[in-house]
This record gives structure tokens, C-alpha cells and sequence, in this order.
């Protein structure tokens, strides 16, 4: 309080009263009847004294308010505790309250009424297991407040207001409990609610109960914050609400997330060997894989955090070898890692039949962890057990169903065993692969080394070509000339064929090997991919081409035994070779008479394992080169070519990289592909045609779907080549959910809520799950959308188990949800995109560990460039809004008038980030003809040309998902 000696004074009616006006100030006039006035319009910037025009409001109080004539409260702007502004908020102003993050905010979180003082404000709605609780949409909720005095005089509660809700009026506030669904008529009409209440008096020991009521009609978080104004001191309370419907409840958490904290035991060095599954006999195996253990000093060194010389020292000609096997240690050490998580203690197992004991493992049908045919556990029964000195069991695993692993041990395991035993049981790292990887980089020091530093080796070639006629329709001048100059290529160095999303690189590869197979009675051809899936998409192009008839014969699937039978479509399986539902490997004499083999580059390790030389194939084709490390990438090369052999490598460097257990491994080297290394040699990176073609004609997208990420990644250069009338096909469908009907993406805000459940550290959101759920319901009412059109993009696996749920309680079941990963090389007519994110300390999470959509370029691009026809958003903007790339289609969603749902954040333009973001990555990938570091149009920001890769596909790296 402040005695005015500086003031103005004036009179309104027979009120007189006093101004004073101070730069950061608020007024507040206390006058001799036992009112008070506030400005409503108080310019901060003034000077004391200087004359203003000013409103004001009047409050009247029902006690009178002694205080000597003439006294004003000066206050400072920020302060709380004597500030009753009606614009003034611990939390935010009132036009910032559209988004509060109840996990992050302090002010939220802290209540504590030991410490709040004498008089005690309850707070409503409290938390269940941490989250706000959830409500019906549509049905009326209410939680009392209680106002406590626990002084010995009489305090005045001047107000109770609610500062500011979202959605807008969502709360109310009542001296009444509101009458429940099943009151009388009387009661109903008798209540009354308000978004303030007026003054009161709480005498000592006196407790005032106050209704905080809720009818959200939408679903989605809801937030109000309320203030008390007593005697001199404000006191504000924040409260939330998530409003679900029936589909958001249904996935409400069972078990309150706890992180799991099994110990993990020390590894075990002997134990008796359990009963492998029976192998096809009749022939052995060529070529046997080394054991390529790792050695105890790169062990000892990443204990004491050390990084080994030989990846200190870098990637040069003469260390390819010792550099990529340390790599590839850090990695397997990881993985080793990884996998002693999921050991268990004090499980039990069930005999069945008379051979297999089955065990239940949590978590499996997730691939949590991943276990197949073949694999093998380590159980021990426990501590302090009579016979716990005896050595461990191994248990080989003969059948996998759903959550449960068949085991065969030792005979004498069999006859011990009572359904009662209790067990520890260690899951062991399957190694298979590891030493297929290092059997590559083993065998690359026999390779030409034109094939891996062709700028050291060779010296620039020239590619002679001759014409052509196109067996595939619609394939265009630049893919033909790629056609041409790979039909050109003598053999090393690699060809590489590159281009965004939808540029038809595939396509393109297709041409070439049916070319080659029309042309060229004597070529060999071996086409890999990095994935099953994509794998079976080249070998479904290649044999439903028209005009072209490869001969049955002519064309194998070449696939792990490890694959599911069931997964493969009817029409791929005459071209595979199986035993009892299991892939073998047919011998090498079958294998030579094959002019196409398909597979993925893991699986080539077997072409090795049957001996086929070097030299066998002409050609080697590898697609989607950029998701593959080095290592998996030079498995074909390094044990099946010859100088002579001509190896072509299509992707993309701009999307999603090698998935990378190991972060120190990322990081040294392991996350860049062959591809993207190769585009470091001039050669490449000045694109000169007989090293490198690249495709800039996009044949998927919608021209509005590409802007963005053209003029983000590649410079503005994509040309949207998508015909019209192909995308006007499911028109009347797709613009039932667009507002703007000209527009085909659509950005629909929601604040949710992260959660996770049980021991299972993957996060999901069950109102973005909703959601979904009520857009496809939406595009598919029509008819003319079937589910094999819809995809569903989300960066957790939980996420995608959640929506998978969902969809199958609707008999919804050929709608692929996936993550960015598991949709990369495909396509849909509508692609739904749900972000999952709604609070900030987990969007840090995530930058640091680069998780999620947030902070990882490569899964934005990809993400946003798999939609034919219409891309849908779903995420809350308030988190969107701090990644530089999302930040740009929220806004231009926003631009088009196609944003819908909860209210936005201010507006910001980052376009300096992005800036920032370019030059602190590094130099060119080779990419400088696409406009590196040059000035772009609308929106001004510089290309992108090397990003932080991502750790793994999160769906997989925070789930323990392999």
C-alpha cells in the first residue's frame, strides 16, 4: 500500500477518486464509500501525472472496507500475490492459456498445502496415477473446492472467477452441487452456475465448498483456471479433465506404468546344451560363417566408455576392414545389451506333450524381444534353490505362438521338470546376422576397390549407350536414360540411380532388368532390397508387367527360413522353395539355372553359404540403398562380384537412413549407407550421368501434397507429374473431411495425453487414436475408399498396437498402421499421420534421443511424401509447432484454411532454424546441383543436405522392438 502524494484526483457523480500512473504499473483506487475501481486500460508506458482518457470497472463488496480516504495500492506488473489484474496468471496470460502442459509447468504441479499458508484452496480434479482424469464427452462432471480458514480472524473472499478455460467456457463454477442425471424437475430448474461468484466472508475454522462443474462436448484435454481473490492475496487453482468416447476408453492403461527393473544376471559361460530342431538333410553347406567373436579388448575399452583406434582413426582405404568389424563390435555389444533386458526370474514353464516345455514371454508377439525358430534361452533355476549349483539349461526354441516360445533341453531337463518349477531365464542375442556382417567387410578386402573409393581407383569413364524401346508404360525421358546408361555400364564403380519419394527409381530398376533379361540371353541378375516387403513389391512388378512374360523358371524368391509362411502372398509362393512350410535354400546347381534372383541383402549370405562365385551375376541391383548400413549393403558385392560385375544402387539419401543400435556406432560412422558414402566421391556429388542419375519427376503425390517437401529437401525441383484424373478418383470421399476443398492436407489439432502402461516403455495417446479412428470412419462411409487405400503412420509402436486394436473391435483389418519406417517405398491414396506427442518434456526426450516425428527430418520427409490424394495430421500443435519442418505445414494448413480442432499457438517463424540447422550439419552429401545453401522461394529456406540420423525406428528402439 502506497500513499498517493503524486496523484490526480477526480470526481464521477459524488465518488471521488484517485489516478496514479507509473511506467509497468497497475492501478488500483480504494475510495471513502467502500469501492474499489480498476483500470481497464492503463497505458504502462506514461508518465506519473500525465493526463490519460481511462475505462474502469466497479465492484461493490458486502462488507464494508475501512481504510483511511485517499489510500491506492500501487502493484507491479508480474507479481501475484496482491495483483488482481484481470489479465495477470501464474501460468500464462489469458490469450496463451490455449495450451497448458500439465507435466511440465511447475505451477501446475507443485500444490502443496502444508506450504500455501493459512488459508487452504483444495484443488479440483486431482490427478489418477499422474494423468488427468478422464469423463465421458458429453456427460456432466463436477469436483467440489473447498476454501479453508484456518486463521483466527475472518478473511474476505472477495471473487471467485474463472480466469480463462480451453475449450472457451467449458467450466462453471456453482455454490450447489449440480443435481445429478436421475434430480428432480425442481432441483434441475432451482440451480445456477456462473463463471464467477461473489464476495464472501470465511470466519475461523470456517471451510467454503465451491462446485467446479464440466460438460466437454468434444473430445480431447480440457483446462480451466480458476482464481480466488482473498483479502490481499490471490490464490489460483489449475485444473484438467480428458474427455474421452467409447473408442479412447476402451484403450485406457490396465496397469499404471512402471519401468521394468529386472536385474540382469551375469552372463553365463557353460551350460548343457538343449536338442536343436531338426535340420533338412541330404546336403551340407559350401561356405561356412566364421565365429567373428569379438575381441575382449574392444570389450574392455566401451566398458570404460573409450573409443577404439581403428574408428578414432577414421574410414580410409587400408583400414575398410579393422574399421567397419569395430563398428560392427560397438554394435553387437549393444544389441547384446539390449537383449539381457528382457531376462526373467521366478517363471514358471508347462510341458507340452511329451517333448516341449512352452514359456510365456510378454511381449513377444510385439517382438519384445524378438525370438524365431532356431534361437535358444538359458534357464537356472534360482538362487538358494537345492539345486541351484547345477549348470544352466539351454532350451531351443522349436515353435513361436503368439506369447509363447516351445523349448527343447536335455532329456534329463524333460524328466526333472514340474509344472510348479520356478525358473531364471536369460534370453541370448541370436548372432546370425552380426556375422554375416562381418563376413562382408571380411570378404570386401578380395573386392575390386573401385567398388568401395572409385575416386582412387578409377579414372572417369565414359558410358556408351544405345536406344532403346520402353517395355513398361508411362516410364519417362530421364528413367530411360537411366535405363540406358545402367545397360551401358562395363562394371565398377557402382551406378547410382537417386531421387525423392515417388520419382519412380523402382520403376526404373524394373525397365532395366526386364531390358536386360529381353535383350541379353546371358545375363545374370541379383536384385535385392533391405526388407521383405519391398523385396516382394520388385518381384510383383517384374512378373505382372504386360507385354513382358518371364518364364517361371527363369525367376526365384530367394527367402530366410526364418520367414513366416503365412506372411508371403499365394501368387510369390510358386517362385519360392520350401520344405513343410519352412524356406530352404535350394543347392547351388538349382540356384545357377535362375536368370532373376530376388531377395533381401541379409538373405544373399546364403548364395555365399551355397557357393555361388564371383562373377556369376552381371548384374547386381540394389533398392532402397540408403536404409541399408555399409556392412548389409556389400554383402552381394563383396561376395559375388568381379570387376566386371555391374552393380547399381537406387534411393534416396534425403529419407530415412540404416537403423543403428549402437549410438557411438551411429555417430562414428555405421548410420551413413554405401549410398549415401558413394555420393562424397566427385564423381557423384557433381552429377555427371555416367556415375549418377537423378529422377526429379514425382508420379504419387498430389502437387499440393509435394510443395512443401520439395521446396524443403530438394530445392523446388520435384515435378508433380500425378495425373489428374487418377487423383480425382475418390473425390466425393475425400472432401467430406477437407475444409477446404481445394486443398488435400489437412492439419486436425488435439491435446491428448502420453501415456504408457505396465513395464512397457512405449508411449501412445488414445484420443489421437480416436481420432483416426472417426477420419476413416468418415472417408470410408462412402463406399469408395476401400481399407487397402487407408494408412495410418505413427512414430511408436504402442501407438501402432492402440490403432490396430481399434480398427479390429470395428472388423477394420486391412488398414496398414505402421511406423515411417514400415511404410517407406509404399504408398496409399490416403496417408493418417498421428503424431502422439502432447507434452513438452517428452518432445525434449525425443530431440535428444532423436525419437519420434520431432527433430528428424529424414521422418518428416518421408512421413508427408506417402499420400496419393489426401494427408491428414493429427497432432497438437502447440508441440508441432517447435520443429522447424512441422512448423511449416502447420502453418501452411493454417494458410489454406485447413486446420481444424483446438486452439493454435502464436505463430513463429522459424525459418532462421532451418537456416542454422543446414549449416551446423555439415557439408554437402553431394547434392550441390539441387541448390545446396542457396536462397529459396516461398518459403525462404535452404535445402537440407545431411541430417542427424535417427537411433532406429523408435517403434523399435523404445519398445526393445527388433
Amino acid at each position: 500500500m502506497k500513499n498517493c502524494s503524486n496523484a490526480l484526483s477526480a470526481n464521477l457523480g459524488n465518488t471521488r477518486f484517485i489516478l496514479w500512473v507509473e511506467p509497468k504499473a497497475l492501478l488500483i483506487i480504494v475510495t471513502s464509500d467502500a469501492r474499489q475501481y480498476s483500470l481497464t486500460q492503463a497505458q504502462s508506458d506514461r508518465s506519473p501525472l500525465q493526463p490519460f482518457n481511462f475505462s474502469f470497472s466497479i465492484v461493490s463488496f458486502a462488507k464494508p472496507w475501512f481504510l483511511s480516504f485517499h489510500h491506492c495500492f500501487l502493484l507491479t506488473m508480474g507479481t501475484i500475490g496482491d495483483n488482481w489484474g484481470d489479465d495477470c496468471s501464474v501460468i500464462k496470460d489469458k490469450g496463451e492459456i490455449s495450451y497448458i502442459d500439465y507435466e511440465d509447468d511447475q505451477s501446475v504441479c507443485s500444490y502443496n498445502p502444508i506450504e500455501e499458508g493459512p488459508i487452504i484452496v483444495s484443488v479440483p480434479f486431482a490427478f489418477v496415477n499422474g494423468k488427468p482424469r478422464s469423463v465421458f464427452v458429453g456427460e456432466t462432471v463436477a469436483d467440489s473446492i473447498t476454501i479453508k480458514n484456518t486463521t483466527d480472524e475472518s478473511v474476505d473472499l472477495w471473487a471467485v472467477n474463472i480466469y480463462a478455460s480451453n475449450p472457451e467456457n467449458s467450466f462453471t463454477l456453482s455454490l450447489m452441487e449440480p443435481p445429478g442425471p436421475n434430480a428432480d424437475i425442481e432441483i434441475v430448474q432451482a440451480f445456477l452456475e456462473s463463471f464467477s461468484l461473489e464476495d464472501r466472508m470465511i470466519h475461523p475454522d470456517d471451510t467454503l465448498t465451491i462446485w467446479l462443474s464440466c460438460k466437454p462436448k468434444e473430445i480431447g484435454l480440457h483446462t480451466t483456471i480458476v482464481h480466488f481473490d482473498l483479502g490481499n492475496e490471490r490464490i489460483e487453482r489449475v485444473s484438467f479433465l480428458l474427455a474421452d468416447d467409447k473408442i479412447s476408453q476402451s484403450l485406457v492403461p490396465r496397469k499404471p506404468y512402471s519401468r521394468d527393473r529386472r536385474r540382469r544376471h551375469e552372463a553365463v559361460d557353460s551350460y548343457i546344451p538343449g536338442t536343436r530342431p531338426t535340420r533338412t538333410q541330404g546336403r551340407g553347406i559350401k561356405n561356412f560363417l566364421l565365429q567373428y567373436e569379438i575381441p575382449s579388448k574392444i570389450r574392455v575399452e566401451l566398458r570404460r566408455k573409450e573409443i577404439p583406434s581403428a574408428v578414432q582413426e577414421g574410414l580410409k582405404r587400408d583400414t575398410y576392414i579393422p574399421y567397419f568389424m569395430t563398428l560392427l563390435n560397438m554394435e553387437e555389444i549393444q544389441l547384446e545389451e539390449d537383449m539381457r533386458a528382457y531376462d526373467m526370474e521366478l517363471v514358471t514353464m508347462k510341458r507340452k506333450g511329451y517333448n516341449f516345455l512352452s514359456l510365456e514371454v510378454p511381449g513377444l508377439a510385439e517382438r519384445r524381444p524378438s525370438l524365431v525358430h532356431g534361437d535358444y534361452i538359458l534357464v537356472k533355476m534360482p538362487f538358494g534353490h537345492t539345486n541351484d549349483s547345477v549348470s544352466a539349461y539351454q532350451g531351443y526354441i522349436h515353435h513361436v505362438e503368439a506369447d509363447e516360445v516351445y523349448l527343447k533341453f536335455a532329456p534329463e531337463f524333460h524328466i526333472n521338470h514340474r509344472d510348479g518349477n520356478q525358473y531364471n531365464v536369460q534370453f541370448t542375442y541370436n548372432r546370425i546376422n552380426m556375422r554375416r556382417f562381418y563376413q562382408a567387410v571380411d570378404a570386401a578386402d578380395s573386392l575390386a576397390k573401385e567398388f568401395l573409393f572409385p575416386y582412387e581407383f578409377s579414372e572417369r569413364r565414359c558410358i556408351n549407350t544405345t536406344p532403346l524401346v520402353p517395355l513398361t508404360h508411362n516410364i519417362n525421358e530421364e528413367q530411360m536414360r537411366c535405363v540406358q546408361m545402367i545397360l551401358g555400364c562395363k562394371g565398377a564403380p557402382p551406378y547410382l540411380v537417386h531421387g525423392p519419394p515417388g520419382t519412380g527409381k523402382t520403376q526404373t530398376l524394373v525397365e532395366a532388368i526386364l531390358q536386360l533379361y529381353t535383350t541379353r540371353k546371358n545375363a545374370r541378375m541379383l536384385v535385392c532390397a533391405p526388407s521383405n516387403s519391398a523385396a516382394d513389391h520388385i518381384l510383383e512388378k517384374l512378373l505382372n508387367q504386360e507385354g513382358v512374360e518371364i518364364r517361371n523358371n527363369d525367376v526365384f524368391r530367394l527367402n530366410a527360413s526364418t520367414r513366416q509362411y503365412d506372411e508371403i502372398k499365394p501368387d510369390i509362393l510358386p517362385y519360392c522353395f520350401f520344405d513343410e512350410q519352412i524356406f530352404r535354400c535350394p543347392p547351388r546347381n538349382a540356384l545357377v539355372r535362375y536368370r532373376i534372383i530376388v531377395s533381401t541383402y541379409m538373405s544373399t549370405s546364403l548364395l555365399y553359404a551355397e557357393d555361388i562365385k564371383r562373377g556369376h551375376f552381371s548384374h547386381i541391383f540394389l533398392d532402397e540403398a540408403g536404409q541399408a548400413s555399409e556392412p548389409e549393403s556389400i554383402i552381394p558385392v563383396s561376395n559375388l562380384c568381379l570387376k566386371k560385375t555391374v552393380v547399381i544402387l537406387a534411393g534416396d539419401p534425403m529419407q530415412l537412413g540404416p537403423v543403428v543400435y549402437s549410438k557411438e556406432a551411429e555417430i562414428y560412422g555405421l548410420g551413413k549407407s554405401y549410398l549415401e558414402r558413394l555420393f562424397e566421391c566427385e564423381y557423384y556429388s557433381t552429377g555427371d550421368e555416367n556415375y549418377v542419375i537423378k529422377l526429379l519427376r514425382n508420379y504419387r503425390c498430389h502437387p499440393d501434397i509435394l510443395h512443401l517437401p520439395s521446396t524443403l529437401f530438394y530445392g523446388g525441383e520435384l515435378i508433380a507429374c500425378k495425373d489428374e484424373n487418377s487423383l480425382l478418383m475418390d473425390t466425393a470421399d475425400i472432401l467430406k473431411v477437407l475444409p477446404n476443398k481445394e486443398f488435400p492436407v489437412l492439419f486436425f489439432g488435439i491435446q491428448g495425453c502420453d501415456e504408457r502402461e505396465g513395464n512397457n516403455p512405449s508411449w501412445f495417446n488414445r484420443i489421437e487414436v480416436s481420432k483416426v479412428v472417426e477420419i476413416v470412419r468418415k472417408l470410408a462411409d462412402g463406399g469408395n475408399l476401400t481399407e487397402e487405400n487407408i494408412g495410418v503412420i505413427t512414430p511408436y509402436r504402442q501407438q501402432v498396437l492402440k490403432i490396430r486394436k481399434a480398427f479390429d473391435s470395428l472388423d477394420m483389418i486391412d488398414i496398414k498402421v505402421g511406423s515411417v519406417e514400415q511404410f517407406q517405398g509404399q504408398e496409399r491414396q490416403v496417408i493418417i499421420v498421428s503424431t502422439v506427442r502432447s507434452t513438452i518434456k517428452h518432445n525434449e526426450f525425443d530431440k535428444t534421443y532423436c525419437l519420434g516425428f520431432l527433430s528428424n527430418p529424414r521422418r518428416f520427409n518421408v512421413a508427408v511424401t506417402r499420400a496419393i490424394s489426401l494427408l491428414v495430421i493429427i497432432g497438437n500443435p502447440h508441440i508441432i509447432n517447435q520443429d522447424v519442418y512441422w512448423n511449416k505445414l502447420l502453418w501452411q494448413c493454417v494458410d489454406k484454411e485447413s486446420y481444424q480442432g483446438c486452439p493454435l499457438p502464436e505463430r513463429q517463424d522459424l525459418t532462421d532454424e532451418v537456416q542454422q540447422c543446414t549449416n551446423q550439419e555439415g557439408q554437402s552429401s553431394g547434392f550441390e546441383e539441387a541448390g545446396q545453401n542457396q536462397e529459396l522461394q516461398e518459403p525462404a529456406v535452404a535445402l537440407v543436405t545431411e541430417f542427424s540420423e535417427p537411433v532406429v525406428d523408435e517403434a523399435e528402439w523404445s519398445d526393445g522392438w527388433k
